[in-house]
């Protein structure tokens, strides 16, 4: 007797299993997953939206974003991503106590983005990579401050090229700089 898969199963069948290695990962795999009418409906509708070419685009998207998120939390692999916060600013403590705050993670915080919005709130985004556990402190820290309404992170495994030469210079820099004319 064959059950159908329930929402709560998935089941996973290669797409490509004559080619793939013994334990290999198949690049690429289909999977059933059973959902409600509804949410099957507002699924459909954001694949519109969004004018995607199928629901499977969506679904890793979401897939990748969760994957990330749990990553994220679990230790000490770098990433790259983006802090988006969303604060009161009322006064000018708050702006400071948040730039006291990113000052603590300068490592962590390559550049950051202000605009201020209707109703004394700011929007700022802030670009960071670091280990997802020392994002995760930062964003912690962040929420800490009081007037703070609203704080996302977002991660990817890709990082950012190196931005800085920390320590020696590459040789051809050295060579293109200025040079003090003897005389």
């Amino acid at each position: 007797m064959k059950v159908a898969p329930t929402a709560r199963q998935v089941r996973l069948v290669s797409t490509d299993q004559s080619r793939a290695a013994p334990g290999a990962t198949p690049q690429l795999a289909r999977i059933g997953v059973s959902l409600p009418g509804a949410l099957l409906s507002q699924v459909d509708q954001m694949v519109a939206e969004r004018g995607l070419p199928g629901r499977s685009q969506l679904i890793a998207e979401l897939i990748r974003h969760e994957v990330a998120e749990v990553d994220r939390e679990s230790g000490e692999a770098v990433r790259a991503g983006t802090i988006t916060l969303i604060y009161r600013a009322d006064s000018g403590r708050v702006r400071h106590a948040l730039a006291r705050v990113q000052s603590e993670f300068v490592k962590e915080v390559i550049s950051s983005q202000h605009v201020f919005l209707e109703d004394d709130q700011s929007l700022e985004v802030l670009l960071v990579q670091g280990s997802g556990e020392r994002l995760q402190q930062l964003c912690d820290r962040l929420r800490g401050v009081r007037a703070v309404q609203q704080l996302k992170l977002v991660t990817t495994t890709s990082l950012l090229p190196p931005l800085h030469a920390h320590g020696n210079a590459p040789s051809d820099e050295v060579d293109a700089a200025p040079r003090k004319a003897t005389g």
